[in-house]
């Protein structure tokens, strides 16, 4: 621990784009005005890992004994905590959980504490995430737990969202694509949610709290925030 953070290890490359933006809220969440009081983070971007969404299918390898890889490997480089900002990869969380006695800081959780502390009446839920994230139930699974119904996109407004994401990961981050991704998150309020989680790391490249005339919840700076609250405590 060093100036009243822990380290900060970061599994990233899932894709790269949305680990900068972790990173880059990370920065902000500390609240830092020098140089020297921001955390430390060790930061592991690599996307060679096997396709997250094909693992949870079955159709590819799983992507968990690399992530575990992952993190033994930061917290030899000295992360003495870890966050993952990617919804799907935690798919794998327990893989990840297991590889290290290190805390581990979990973007669905995050993500659904934010949700239900700035839209605490809300009981319909809209989100805006990748076929491996929906698969897995991440959301669906924590939001009923707490009493809150998942309103998912299907079908073709599915397919439409991941040609969105694919697009973004590719650096396309035109009107085209903002245009698009707000109108799955229209749809979605059309359906009934009353909060819209962005809960794929690459739609807050392109969808805004101003986009919408209900709270968007971004998983990405949810994450950011109880990471730095978690290496705040330590």
């Amino acid at each position: 621990m060093r100036d009243g953070f822990l380290t900060i290890g970061v599994l990233g490359g899932m894709g790269p784009a949305a680990t900068v933006d972790f990173l880059r809220k990370l920065l902000v969440a500390s609240g830092a005005t020098r140089d020297q009081d921001h955390p430390r983070i060790v930061v592991d971007c690599d996307p060679t890992l096997p396709d997250r969404h094909a693992g949870i299918a079955g159709t590819g390898p799983s992507p968990g004994p690399r992530l575990a890889q992952m993190a033994r490997g930061l917290k030899r480089a000295g992360a003495e905590l870890l966050a993952m900002p990617c919804n799907t990869a935690h798919a794998f969380e327990e893989e990840v959980r297991a590889a290290t006695d290190l805390p581990f800081v979990s973007i669905v959780e995050a993500a659904v504490a934010e949700t239900l502390a700035r839209a605490p009446g809300a009981r319909r839920v809209g989100l805006l995430a990748a076929d491996g994230c929906l698969d897995a139930r991440l959301y669906p699974r924590a939001f009923a737990a707490r009493g809150v119904e998942s309103l998912e996109i299907e079908g073709a407004a599915r397919d439409r969202f991941m040609a969105l994401v694919w697009r973004v990961k590719a650096g396309n981050l035109s009107a085209e694509v903002r245009e698009g991704m707000a109108a799955l998150a229209a749809q979605l309020r059309r359906e009934g949610a009353e909060a819209i989680v962005a809960a794929c790391t690459e739609v807050p490249l392109v969808l805004a709290e101003g986009d919408l005339d209900v709270p968007l919840i971004d998983s990405t700076a949810a994450l950011a925030r109880a990471t730095v609250a978690a290496a705040r405590r330590g």
